[in-house]
């Protein structure tokens, strides 16, 4: 709509404008669009009063119903019926397709997301890297792209050999199969504390991890089913949060991968030592990236160098995401540096998609010796919450638990989502919950709230509009921006856009609500009940996109 505003504008006037233009005024009275012409003056040598009137006076379009000058501004009022109907009636056409867009053109993108450390807790931290990178691959699939979600276990190093140890001295079979994730990182955490009253533990745990490197069948075989373990408490944790993945190859998978990576960069002169390593110089402004330590052990930066590799012979991605904290931002420089140096022109489709902490009461939620909050159990708790919550409002409510589960999830969900990525946030579960505010369970409520009218409406017939009041037209300029919406939360990344604008959506559809007794008054009734449709698709969608689910009743 505003293209084709923009459009008709450029014909009315005697100099390029740009899309920055055209502004949408604060208030409503003074039109749906306006355009300054102060930044004409100079060029035109006119007044800008005297070129709005210029303007004014010629622009047409056929969703233009007038064009008012006003003290050097050109506004713009909009022709609410026959807009209105276009829009509710592709919205109703195209249902959950509404917003989709080719223009990923089936390019496939890899996204490194989620990458918990086997045999320790799902942290917080993990947390946002899922949700976040989740959302993205569902925005990508809207525009066009085919994402690859790629779970980057964290299944190798020498932790594991000081955990092969520990269990090995005190571990017991029944404990991890009752209790995989606790009883492990509970060794982890005795082998550390007995490792300071005994430092030769450290050397047994060295030794551990290169038998394991060597592929003794003992330590492959614990390490195995260490792995699988963790991997089946990880799975209950991504079933609540509604998240899977296309590949869980993780940090084991390039084993026996990194050599050749390390022989191209020796034949191609780009390797040099220091201090007895090996490493790339990257000049002066970029640290040098270690490949290979003096021992010959390969690094952080020579798996993910692989990995990248990889990932672009596999699967040929038109761009590679990494979704991880803020402090990797060097190391992603790093890489691409590096392959650049290779000859990999390609290395300027990777781009790391960096986020803040989880914060709980302004400081970062710490992991104290063995006292973790598992993540597990703060979706549980949010869970139980809303279920209380649902108890006490609307006992009768069908599928309590499905629905409980819903705005748990959701709100823990939405009150990351709702944040710019790079932003902290923080953790406050009660709030979280509310349903009033900038919160999932506000937006799911309203959709439910919608439903309602939905149900209760019956069969409506075609859709006639004589008139559209202000509540009816913000909300509907709302669920004509949501294409909008998609496309720029693809270009950067962000699902914040969606979560601000399911947010802004909702609270119009609110305001709509209360002002307007759609089934007492029966005035334009098909047409209301189409509004309330389309308003509902698009919130449902919205939520979607954030990985969040839509009860139709709360």
């Amino acid at each position: 709509m505003k293209n084709g505003i923009l459009q008709a504008l450029q014909a009315a006037s005697p100099i390029q404008l740009e899309a920055h233009t055209l502004e949408r005024p604060v208030y409503a009275h003074l039109g749906d669009f306006a355009m300054p012409c102060f930044q004409f003056a100079k060029i035109l040598r006119k007044s800008p009063a005297i070129i709005a009137e210029d303007i004014a006076a010629s622009v047409a379009h056929p969703s233009i119903l007038k064009a008012e000058a006003v003290n050097g501004y050109v506004n713009i009022f909009l022709n609410r019926t026959a807009i209105s109907s276009d829009i509710l009636r592709t919205i109703i056409e195209q249902g959950n397709s509404y917003g989709s867009s080719n223009e990923g053109n089936d390019g496939v993108v890899t996204i490194d997301l989620s990458s918990p450390n086997i045999a320790k807790p799902f942290s917080m931290g993990h947390l946002r890297s899922t949700v976040i990178g989740n959302s993205i691959a569902l925005l990508l699939e809207k525009s066009g792209f085919k994402p690859v979600k790629i779970n980057y276990i964290g299944d190798w190093g020498t932790q594991f050999g000081k955990l092969l140890t520990a269990y090995r001295l005190w571990g017991n079979e029944q404990d991890v199969r009752h209790a995989p994730i606790e009883t492990l990182l509970k060794l982890y955490i005795r082998f550390h504390d007995e490792a300071e009253q005994d430092p030769s533990l450290n050397d047994k745990g060295r030794a551990a991890f290169k038998a394991l490197e060597d592929g003794d069948a003992d330590a492959l075989n614990l390490w195995t089913w260490f792995k699988t373990e963790s991997l089946k408490e990880f799975q209950r944790i991504y079933d609540l949060l509604g998240v899977e993945f296309d590949s869980y190859n993780g940090e084991a998978y390039y084993n026996d991968k990194m050599m050749p990576i390390v022989q191209e960069l020796m034949d191609k002169g780009l390797l040099e030592e220091s201090d007895g390593a090996q490493v790339v110089d990257l000049g002066e402004n970029i640290p040098p990236c270690l490949i290979r330590k003096s021992d010959g052990a390969t690094l952080y930066a020579t798996r993910d160098l692989t990995a990248a590799l990889d990932r672009k012979n596999t699967y040929d991605f038109v761009k590679s995401i990494y979704v991880v904290g803020n402090e990797q931002s060097l190391h992603f420089t790093q890489v691409k540096q590096v392959l650049r140096k290779m000859g990999h022109t390609w290395s300027d489709d990777m781009q790391h998609v960096p986020f803040g902490l989880i914060l709980q009461g302004g400081k970062k939620m710490s992991t104290r010796k063995g006292k973790i909050v598992l993540l597990e159990q703060v979706l549980t708790e949010a869970i139980e919450l809303a279920q209380r919550n649902i108890a006490e409002k609307n006992p009768t409510l069908a599928n309590q638990k499905e629905v409980a589960e819903a705005v748990g999830v959701g709100a823990i969900l939405f009150s990351d989502l709702k944040q710019h990525r790079k932003h902290d946030i923080e953790f406050n579960l009660e709030t979280m919950l509310q349903v009033e505010g900038e919160t999932g369970p506000y937006i799911q409520y309203t959709n439910a709230r919608a439903h309602s009218v939905l149900r209760k409406s019956g069969s409506i017939g075609p859709i006639e509009i004589d008139e559209v009041n202000d509540y009816e037209w913000e909300t509907i300029k709302l669920l004509e921006q949501f294409p909008n919406a998609v496309k720029r939360a693809t270009d950067d990344l962000d699902p914040s856009i969606i979560a601000k604008y399911a947010i802004d959506l909702a609270q119009a559809f609110n305001s709509f609500y209360g002002n307007i007794k759609v089934l007492t008054d029966h005035v334009n009734l098909p047409y209301r009940v189409a509004l309330i449709q389309s308003v509902s698709i698009v919130l449902t969608e919205s939520m979607r996109l954030l990985g969040m689910k839509a009860p139709k009743e709360m």
